[in-house]
C-alpha cells in the first residue's frame, strides 16, 4: 500500500521516491512526480532551499492477472465500437509550434507578431482537419515543459475543436483558434513575482492578475490585422455567464462566443495541469467539476466540449466501483464518463449510461 509522507531534506537518502513535483518561479517541472532520488538529486534540493518533501512508501498493490476467456473476447469484440478521430500532432508539428509560441510570448512587439499567431493556428488547424478530428487527448498535445507555452497550444486545439463541434465555419474555428493561442498574452505584463508566485496570491496579487486579460486587449488592439472577434475572446474569455467573472463582470448574452468556448478550455486545462501551487485534477474530476459549472459556463459549449473530450479510449481497462476491472468497447456522445465496458471476470456487458442496473455503478 502506497503512503505519503514528509521527510526533511536532510533526512533524504538515495532510492527515495519523491511523491510532489518539484518546480522553479515559472513553473517549470525540474523534478517530476515518482522520481527516484539519488544524491545528485538530493544536493540539488538543498542548493535550492529545500527544506522538505513528501516522498512515497510502500508498494503498489500489483493488480491481479485475470484470464479472460474466449467467450468474453469474443464478446469484447462483437461489441467494441472505434472512438471518433482525435487531434494529433506530428513531432515536426510540435516543434514548429512550440517555436512559434515562444516567439509570441517573448516579442509582442514584433511586426511578424500577427503573422506567426496566423501560423501557428493554422499548423494547428491542419492537424484537426487532416484525419477530420472531432475528439481530443489532451496529453497527447504536450509541445512544451513550460506552462504559459503548454497552456495556450491546449487551449487554441480544444477551443478550435469545440468550435468545429458546434459547426462553426473553418474562418471562425480559425479565430477561434487565434484567441485561444493569444488569451493569456497580458501575462507578459504581470510582474513576474506575482504571475511566478508558488503559492496562493494575496487579495492584492489577484487584483493585478486580473488586468492580464485587459493587457492583453490593449496589447493586440494596436495590431490592425487582427479581427476584432480574435480581441473580444481575448478580453472576455474570464466572463462568466453569471456575472461573477472579470475585468467586466459581463453577462450572458454580453459575452462573445469565442468567449464563452475560450473559458470552458481555459478552467478545464488548468484544473488537468500541475502548478507550483496545485496538484492536477484527474481528467474525470476536472471533467465533472466542469458539469457542476452551469451558473458559469455556457451550456450549449459545455456539451459540445463533452463530445470532444474521451476519457476512457476503447480497449482501455478501466476499475468498476463494485471491483470488477473492465474493457471499455464503446463511448457514448454527450456522456464520456459512462462508456459501455464489459467485465474481464465476469465477462458482462455494462452498459454504464442505458441499463438502469448500472446506475449505481461507477469507474474508480
Amino acid at each position: 500500500m502506497i503512503r505519503k509522507k514528509y521527510v526533511s531534506t536532510r533526512a533524504l537518502h538515495s532510492g527515495m521516491v519523491i511523491d510532489q513535483a518539484i518546480v522553479d518561479r515559472a513553473g517549470r517541472i525540474l523534478i517530476a512526480r515518482k522520481t527516484i532520488l539519488d544524491d545528485f538529486l538530493i544536493e540539488s534540493l538543498r542548493k535550492m532551499g529545500v527544506t522538505g518533501i513528501y516522498i512515497r512508501e510502500g508498494e503498489e498493490e500489483p493488480e491481479e492477472e485475470i484470464e479472460v476467456s474466449p467467450v468474453t473476447l469474443e464478446t469484447i469484440e462483437k461489441l467494441k465500437v472505434a472512438d471518433r478521430k482525435k487531434v494529433t500532432l506530428s513531432e515536426s508539428v510540435k516543434n514548429r509550434v512550440n517555436q512559434g509560441v515562444q516567439y509570441l510570448f517573448s516579442d509582442t512587439k514584433s511586426r511578424d507578431f500577427t503573422n506567426t499567431a496566423e501560423n501557428v493556428t493554422t499548423s494547428l488547424m491542419d492537424a484537426i482537419m487532416e484525419n477530420d478530428a472531432v475528439a481530443l487527448n489532451i496529453d497527447a498535445l504536450k509541445v512544451s515543459d513550460e506552462y504559459t507555452f503548454k497552456h495556450s497550444v491546449d487551449v487554441a486545439t480544444m477551443a478550435m475543436v469545440i468550435a468545429r463541434k458546434a459547426n462553426m465555419s473553418e474562418a471562425d474555428i480559425h479565430k477561434v483558434g487565434v484567441s485561444g493561442l493569444l488569451h493569456d498574452i497580458g501575462k507578459s505584463q504581470i510582474p513576474n513575482e506575482v504571475l511566478n508566485k508558488a503559492g496562493k496570491l494575496t487579495e492584492e496579487e489577484f487584483a493585478v492578475m486580473k488586468n492580464h486579460s485587459l493587457f492583453g486587449y490593449n496589447m493586440l488592439k494596436e495590431k490592425d490585422e487582427l479581427p476584432q472577434e480574435v480581441m473580444m475572446g481575448v478580453l472576455q474569455h474570464h466572463e462568466k455567464i453569471s456575472g461573477r467573472g472579470y475585468p467586466l463582470r459581463l453577462t450572458d448574452r454580453q459575452i462573445c462566443a469565442y468567449a464563452k468556448i475560450l473559458s470552458i478550455a481555459d478552467v478545464y486545462d488548468a484544473l488537468v495541469t500541475e502548478r507550483p501551487y496545485k496538484k492536477a485534477f484527474s481528467q474525470q474530476d476536472a471533467l465533472e467539476m466542469i458539469m457542476a459549472m452551469t451558473e458559469d459556463l455556457d451550456i450549449g459549449y459545455m456539451r459540445d466540449f463533452m463530445d470532444t473530450i474521451i476519457l476512457y479510449p476503447v480497449d482501455s481497462v478501466v476499475k468498476l466501483s463494485n471491483g470488477e476491472r473492465a474493457r471499455v468497447v464503446q463511448n457514448k456522445n454527450h456522456y464520456p464518463l459512462r462508456p459501455k465496458v464489459v467485465g474481464l471476470k465476469s465477462g458482462r456487458v455494462y452498459d454504464l449510461l442505458e441499463d438502469i442496473n448500472c446506475a449505481n455503478l461507477l469507474i474508480e
